[in-house]
């Protein structure tokens, strides 16, 4: 077994106690105040919701399986399994644990939640994205944790796969996490700058449509300080900061203007290349910023130093 660890942080001498939930419950969540966060227990405990706090607008959009603030991870070859009941709309395709549930609606299978102080935890088994109804074989493990404007989230893959079909090829870009903000959050801001952490003049590139041909992306290392935020017209919304990523996907599905539970949306997606083989452990950190573009860039600027 390979363990994998890209968390890149000062580690905590120990984890406060937690209180187990009812993993019957729909929901469990956290409000500090300033803002509100749920996780679907449904839906193998990803992120389904986050607003200020005593406001009902949830700006992550949940419309599908394929959405929410979520794990995602893809490992060996890409194959075509329709005759084994893959979804032609995504076939052929690699092995890809997704923490909601696969394209046919099917349900990860959460397995634990407890809840401490500021800290949410869940455990589940992954649908096989592509596939109808077949659970992976792996389990992935999220501990969030809401400080403020800031959730800070670190999440754990461990692979047990006895698959002979999709082999282990090398290095796969993954999702870390795949984030979905609601398209009504239409402005995409970052610093592809060579100056990083000198609050040098930030970037607001055009935002690319998946109709187009497919998100935008950000490769060569060209997002150098490690984030990528949506925000509104008056420059409130939502960042992703992953430090081990500065490469990105973002873009926008259909329509700027709409809300949770509409079909358009936006994205965002931290990339690294990582092999992921057959018994591997890998686990990581990230954070979300919410509030004025300024204060999100702060706020990274904080989390940055401290990683140190």
């Amino acid at each position: 077994m390979t363990i994998i660890s890209c968390k890149n942080r000062k580690e905590k001498a120990e984890r406060p106690i937690a209180i187990s939930v009812d993993i019957s419950e729909k929901e469990v969540g956290l409000d500090n105040g300033v803002l509100h966060l749920k996780l679907d227990l449904t839906r193998g405990g990803a992120i389904c919701y986050i607003s200020k706090s005593g406001k009902e607008r949830n700006i992550v959009n949940v419309h599908d399986e394929g959405r929410y603030i979520q794990q995602s991870y893809y490992a060996g070859n890409m194959l075509n399994r329709v005759k084994d009941g893959q979804n032609p709309n995504w076939s052929p395709w690699t092995w890809n644990p997704i923490q909601v549930g696969d394209s046919f609606e099917n349900r990860a299978e959460i397995l634990a939640a407890t809840k401490a102080e500021n800290t949410l935890y869940v455990k589940c088994i992954p649908m096989l994205w592509d596939m109808n109804n077949k659970p992976a074989e792996a389990i992935m493990e999220q501990w969030s944790t809401l400080e403020g404007n800031v959730i800070k989230v670190h999440n754990k893959l461990t692979c047990h796969r006895t698959d002979t079909i999709y082999g282990e090829t090398g290095a796969r870009s993954q999702e870390l996490p795949a984030v979905y903000p609601i398209s009504a959050l239409r402005n995409l801001y970052s610093y592809f700058g060579k100056a990083p952490f000198t609050n040098d003049t930030l970037d607001n590139p055009e935002v690319e449509h998946l109709e187009d041909g497919f998100w935008g992306r950000y490769n060569e290392d060209k997002v150098t300080e490690h984030w990528m935020a949506f925000v509104d017209d008056n420059k409130w919304g939502m960042g992703v900061y992953t430090p081990i990523s500065s490469n990105f996907l973002a873009g926008m599905a259909g329509a700027p203007g709409f809300e949770s539970t509409d079909s358009q949306t936006s994205y965002i997606a931290p990339l690294k290349s990582v092999q992921l083989k057959k018994n591997d452990v890998f686990e990581y950190d990230y954070w979300l910023v919410v509030g004025d573009l300024d204060e999100i860039r702060s706020e990274i600027y904080k989390i940055n130093t401290n990683l140190k």
